[in-house]
């Protein structure tokens, strides 16, 4: 019989926890790398017998991968502290494995759109989350870094929910640090005043109208305009980034 470890990752996230270690009480075992929180993050995983381990933040792939690492079972299902599956995902994901069919599977993720949970036909996003631990590995991607696996990859429909940020302005924050922090990509990003200006608005049509962001109301709305900022704001700092390079030489 295959068995899974659930990993988690965390740093003060003791408000969204116990929910996320709740729908993973079917794994084998729960590995949890913590960051060094000052809340009560540690002691609720504890009370779910979570494997637990602390190190200091080394950025979100390599941290990731850390954890990874700790898990002793064949398979591996990765979640975010704010992030969990629903009831019926259990069944459907220990018969994925055990009918060894394919190597991952991405999972169908909802997001929380600041005051509700999505209409049920807007499209999720899909994460590759559940994977063989000797065929996958976090990538090197800064700040969205992902589990890669060397083999077959299927999609598997089960209820997955993202909490994310609670408004409007957890949300511009995060914009704001992660697009920071995507400057720590060295690849050259060509065409960027093209980006800049045209990007942003293919950005809100792809959530709005492909995705079907406009079911839910002002939410999805918002949603959609974060997501097109965020397209903006990461090339526009990067194009003052490479400005403030060429004054300087």
């Amino acid at each position: 019989m295959k068995t899974i470890s659930a990993v988690v990752t965390t740093f003060n996230n003791a408000g969204t926890l116990t929910k996320c270690l709740e729908s993973l009480r079917f794994c084998d075992e729960i590995v949890l790398l913590d960051s060094g929180s000052t809340d009560a993050t540690c002691s609720i995983a504890a009370g779910f017998s979570a494997k637990i381990h602390v190190e200091a933040f080394k950025g979100y792939g390599p941290q990731k991968q850390s954890a990874i690492d700790r898990a002793g079972s064949d398979w591996v299902l990765l979640l975010d502290a704010d992030e969990f599956i629903d009831a019926a995902a259990a069944d459907i994901i220990r018969n994925a494995i055990a009918s060894d069919s394919c190597d991952a599977y991405r999972l169908p993720r909802r997001e929380w759109l600041f005051w509700q949970w999505p209409h049920v036909s807007t499209r999720p996003n899909w994460q590759l989350r559940l994977f063989r631990k000797a065929k996958g590995a976090m990538n090197k991607v800064p700040i969205h870094a992902a589990p890669e696996v060397a083999g077959k990859v299927e999609n598997l429909a089960l209820g997955f929910y993202h909490f994310g940020e609670k408004n409007l302005a957890q949300k511009v924050e995060k914009i704001n640090r992660y697009s920071s922090g995507l400057l720590e990509d060295k690849k050259a990003k060509g065409f960027l005043a093209l980006r800049i200006v045209l990007y942003p608005s293919f950005v809100f049509f792809r959530f709005y109208i492909l995705k079907r962001y406009f079911l839910n109301g002002w939410a999805g709305y918002l949603a959609a305009r974060t997501q097109a900022f965020y397209a903006f704001l990461k090339y526009a700092k990067r194009l003052e980034q490479e400005k403030v390079r060429e004054r300087e030489h």
